[in-house]
């Protein structure tokens, strides 16, 4: 038992969420560039992600997930301009996205040829989120691209927001999290922005007044 608890802890890595600590952003950026799963802490949920590129990890991330391969998949992306290469950004897009983020909102819009196939099943749109965590966006930038944003939660569905807890259950199935500290999950609010129509699809953390 102890040497399991020991297996499991060296995958942690306890980092500051207001000023991350530059070295371990890049060990976590450098398991992504190897191919890793990590989870790292968002605004609104702690998130099960892989490099954008990498397309083994994303079908690892559907298998612990246990997800159906015909839901797409969210990434997180450092800025607007970011986003701006995975997405069409028309002007109104732009202007609303600015007011909200980095924001607790998942902006739906359409994807660009840079998203790879397997996380746009039979839809030309994707979800792009830019989260108010200094830890998430600094390893974004640190990595170079967008990162894979799927809530951690348990078999039953329950999302999981303290990194002890969520050591115990994926601990031995990723290869790295980060403990940015306890988050009370909530998901995203998610607007789509397609066609240049404001729909609210989901209400979560984000306040949707604005955009009813």
């Amino acid at each position: 038992m102890e040497a399991q608890r020991e297996a499991r802890a060296k995958t942690v890595l306890s980092i500051h969420s207001q000023n991350p600590q530059m070295r371990l952003i890049r060990k976590a950026a450098d398991v992504l560039r190897d191919g890793g799963v990590i989870i790292y802490p968002t605004d609104t949920v702690y998130g099960l992600g892989c490099g954008l590129s990498n397309k083994r990890g994303i079908e690892k991330i559907y298998e612990i997930k246990r997800r159906n391969k015909k839901r797409p998949l969210s990434f997180v992306c450092s800025d607007l301009k970011h986003i701006s290469q995975y997405a069409l950004v028309t002007d109104y897009a732009y202007k609303t996205m600015k007011r909200f983020l980095p924001g607790p909102y998942t902006f739906i819009l359409e994807a660009s040829r840079l998203v790879p196939k397997i996380i746009l099943p039979k839809r030309p749109t994707t979800g792009i989120r830019v989260p108010a965590n200094e830890i998430c966006l600094a390893l974004i930038r640190e990595l170079g691209q967008p990162i894979i944003s799927t809530s951690v939660q348990t078999q039953d569905g329950e999302d999981l927001g303290d990194p002890a807890i969520i050591n115990e259950h994926f601990g031995r199935i990723v290869e790295m999290i980060i403990d940015g500290g306890i988050i009370v999950p909530e998901p995203s609010s998610v607007i789509s922005l397609v066609d240049d129509t404001i729909e609210v699809l989901r209400t979560g953390k984000g306040d949707v007044s604005a955009f009813l």
